[in-house]
């Protein structure tokens, strides 16, 4: 009883490389009111690393594409704002103006994604569309939406994004939350090492 039991390892999040994202992010193909949303979804989760329920809530007065940032509410009611890129800009710009009307049509919601009834999208909706192209796009691994936000985080943290800036866009209460991510990428691990190291 007076023993400490062993930690335990934590289970390493799945990350996706980049030419996986890539494939997955062109794999809805066409110019129909789905593909248009989901293209759009797929865009903004690797984008902004947001979590499923974050988009699945995500509300159209929660966005500002001309200064490429929005307002997200997270656990415990938490806001944050989090930037987003062009293409995901682009995505977003061309889902509001060609798609999310189609899938309106004479109904009112608040809610950016939309389901063909015209309702908010569901998490479990998002995770079936985004397993349905992981599978078009032959991803061999398993793809869900966590693993995109984990692919967010990575690929952020690879390319030299500071850890307390990654966890504010992640919306992680302690830092040591964030810091998996660090024993992900041991590419560079490795690198740092050699650089730093005087034995090295």
């Amino acid at each position: 009883e007076a023993m400490d039991s062993p930690k335990l390892w934590k289970i390493l999040p799945g990350v996706m490389s980049v030419k996986d994202v890539d494939k997955l992010l062109a794999a809805p193909c066409g110019e129909d009111r789905i593909p248009i949303r989901d293209r759009a979804i797929l865009e903004l989760m690797y984008a902004t690393g947001m979590r499923v329920s974050e988009v699945a809530d995500l509300e159209t007065d929660w966005l500002n594409l001309d200064e490429g940032y929005l307002r997200c509410t997270g656990k415990g009611n938490k806001v944050r704002v989090i930037p987003f890129g062009d293409k995901a800009g682009q995505a977003i710009r061309e889902y509001l103006k060609n798609g999310r009307p189609l899938f309106l049509k004479e109904k009112v919601s608040p809610h950016v994604f939309l389901t063909y009834r015209g309702t908010k999208f569901s998490r479990k909706g998002i995770w079936k569309m985004i397993k349905t192209y992981a599978k078009r796009a032959g991803i061999a691994a398993d793809v869900h939406p966590h693993t995109l936000r984990h692919s967010f985080a990575s690929h952020l943290l690879a390319n030299g994004a500071p850890l307390r800036v990654i966890q504010e866009m992640l919306g992680h209460a302690d830092i040591a939350t964030t810091q998996i991510y660090t024993h992900v990428d041991q590419g560079r691990l490795r690198t740092v090492h050699s650089q730093f190291h005087p034995r090295a």
